[in-house]
């Protein structure tokens, strides 16, 4: 959970903001350290009754009982990225009315892409994450199919990718598929130290700490001098030519086609040598190799040279100028209500390259809060999402929502104004059951904790160190273990947790009820879900009644 938002999650939605304010910018990074943003979207807007028949048309989605979103978030997967650019849905149609040799086809897009971009070669994937796949496949097999075959079976294989600490993140997993061990590493020397036999390749994530001591740069110095392969993912970033990451030296690097390029939301691209990128080739779909099920289509392959082409002829500056008349237009509305201000950020770095416009006001005197906000956006007509708000009922704080117009379309700007204007001006009544009452109830010690999932269940174990209404303590999962924070009011019980596993962390957010020595809730757990918990007093057993095992001797 989000520890700068300590209420976070309202109703299964987030509300703690994704943007960096010192830096300006919107960053993956943020996103998934925080647990993932938007899971409560699956259920808030879940169609129901029966099935409806689909309706091929502009109301597609309302055929079927999904309301569309006016995106003011940006570039995430789970509100679909990007809309692709028209050129690029013309050429997908095009595309599909033909058959062609996949290997064929991407030996043409792939010289094609070598030419525009400047890079040595190119190849297509089906989206970013694909791209690492393809691309420590190839690194750990190259092209050999004994050993293609053999995946992720590493017996006799390298077996290692070394990677920044800076650099772990969620996506890493598109790599640790493979069954390789991450090795991280905080210093050029441990980085010398690390390298050995074993070693696949190093990763790094473009952004923040990309021009320090283990930057690309300073790596790739590095591992060239030992014939390792340098990965750079650059999933959100601007697409730059010639390639900075590559100039700076590094191997290869990935990004997304459906984020700021604006191609097939499935598709991704992967720039480097020659050799080393026909091998990932070999190692993806339509291939027998570990990466078939990562299978890309001609149509998501032409669409995404599409998007390359268009990249390099799209008129950047008046984009920027266009987003900066959408928040100018927003500030204008909203900032008709007395108390509310707003500021514009412009952005740093090249990932989700975009100005951010913050919306603040005093919840205490305008009668409603950010997160009140937000989800009132989200759950409206017509539903909008917006880059993240501050500011919860309990605590009654100054509160905020950030618009990003990145990925809005001709004509968001006005519903978005419109509809914020309204909901500051005349908030509508909100409802906001009364605190519990009554002494704190006991919880002082330890528990034992059931999670029941929509499928499955897990054992965990809770201990609670109470002070008053206040709570510490820890949360042991399966493996994993973390710190946790929560309240007591009268009956009802409040606490989160958050576990750290690999690149990410794992959100656990409780909410409870304590009766006749039992606690019962739910429990959110970001873009997982949520699943139901059952609490039980752990029973000590009497001194000296362990059962000890015995040495075989």
């Amino acid at each position: 959970m989000c520890r700068k938002y300590p209420n976070a999650w309202r109703g299964g939605i987030f509300c703690g903001t994704l943007v960096n304010m010192r830096t300006g910018t919107f960053k993956r990074r943020e996103f998934f350290k925080r647990g993932g943003a938007l899971a409560a979207l699956a259920t808030s807007a879940a169609p129901g009754g029966g099935a409806a028949e689909l309706k091929v048309g502009p109301g597609i989605y309302e055929s079927i009982g999904v309301k569309p979103i006016v995106n003011c978030k940006g570039t995430f997967t789970i509100v679909s990225g990007s809309q692709s650019l028209p050129e690029v849905k013309r050429a997908m149609e095009e595309a599909s009315r033909h058959y062609v040799h996949i290997d064929e086809l991407m030996l043409g897009v792939s010289k094609r892409l070598a030419e525009i971009t400047q890079a040595p070669w190119g190849i297509v994937t089906a989206g970013c994450a694909a791209a690492l796949t393809h691309a420590t496949a190839a690194c750990i097999a190259g092209a050999d199919p004994e050993k293609m075959q053999r995946l992720p079976n590493l017996t006799g294989l390298k077996s290692e990718v070394i990677c920044p600490s800076y650099s772990r993140n969620v996506y890493d997993h598109a790599i640790r598929m493979l069954g390789v061990k991450m090795i991280d590493v905080n210093t050029p020397a441990q980085l010398e130290a690390a390298i050995s036999e074993k070693t696949a390749m190093i990763m790094i994530l473009a952004g923040d700490g990309d021009d320090g001591p283990l930057g690309t740069e300073a790596v790739s110095k590095i591992a060239r001098a030992k014939n390792i392969p340098v990965l750079v993912d650059a999933a959100a970033e601007h697409l730059t030519i010639p390639n900075v990451h590559l100039k700076r030296g590094a191997t290869m690097v990935a990004y997304s086609g459906g984020k700021c390029i604006r191609g097939p939301q499935c598709a991704g691209m992967l720039l480097g040598p020659k050799d080393l990128l026909q091998a990932a080739w070999l190692n993806s779909a339509p291939h027998h190799a570990f990466g078939r099920s990562l299978k890309v289509g001609k149509e998501e392959i032409v669409g995404m040279l599409t998007a390359v082409e268009m990249w390099a002829k799209r008129d950047h500056d008046a984009e920027w100028k266009q987003w900066e008349g959408w928040l100018g237009h927003i500030s204008s509305s909203v900032t008709k209500v007395d108390g509310v201000t707003t500021q514009v950020v412009q952005p740093r770095g090249l990932s989700n390259r975009a100005p951010h416009m913050v919306i603040k006001w005093d919840a205490a005197k305008l009668g409603i809060t950010g997160q009140e906000i937000e989800k009132l956006l989200l759950e409206g007509s017509p539903r909008i999402i917006v880059g993240g708000s501050s500011g919860g009922r309990r605590d009654n704080a100054a509160s905020a929502i950030t618009i990003m117009p990145y990925m809005m379309m001709p004509g968001d700007d006005k519903l978005a104004a419109s509809r914020i204007n309204s909901l500051l001006a005349k908030p509508p009544k909100m409802d906001r059951p009364a605190r519990p009452t009554g002494q704190p109830a006991d919880v002082d010690g330890q528990w034992e904790v059931q999670l029941d999932y929509i499928y499955g269940s897990a054992q965990h174990a809770v201990v609670f160190e109470q002070k008053g209404g206040e709570l510490v303590g820890t949360h042991q999962g399966d493996i994993l273990a973390g710190d946790l924070r929560g309240t007591v009011e009268g009956n009802e019980i409040r606490f989160r947790s958050s576990h750290r596993i690999e690149g990410t962390r794992l959100g656990y957010d409780f909410t409870g009820t304590v009766d006749a020595g039992i606690i019962r809730g739910t429990v959110e757990l970001g873009e997982y879900g949520q699943a139901k918990f059952t609490a039980h007093r752990h029973k000590y057993g009497t001194p000296g009644g362990l059962v000890r095992p015995v040495k075989n001797v």
